[in-house]
């Protein structure tokens, strides 16, 4: 499956704002959410969530070559 062209399949794992806290030793959505997205976050229902953006971590290496 595409995620990049799936919003509603939309996994935090695979997003750029998603992001690991070594401090607190947990992943964490960089994004300013508010109360109702928060909440929808922690309860694990991000399949449609509207920040949404595939991480591609070859993007800049494409554009090198």
């Amino acid at each position: 499956m595409d995620y990049r062209s799936c919003k509603h399949a939309a996994r935090c794992e695979d997003c750029e704002f998603y992001d690991y806290d070594d401090e607190l030793d947990t992943n964490y959505c960089r994004n300013n959410l508010d109360q109702d997205e928060m909440a929808r976050f922690s309860a694990g229902q991000t399949a449609d969530c509207p920040y949404f953006r595939f991480y591609d971590e070859y993007q800049s290496t494409r554009r090198q070559i």
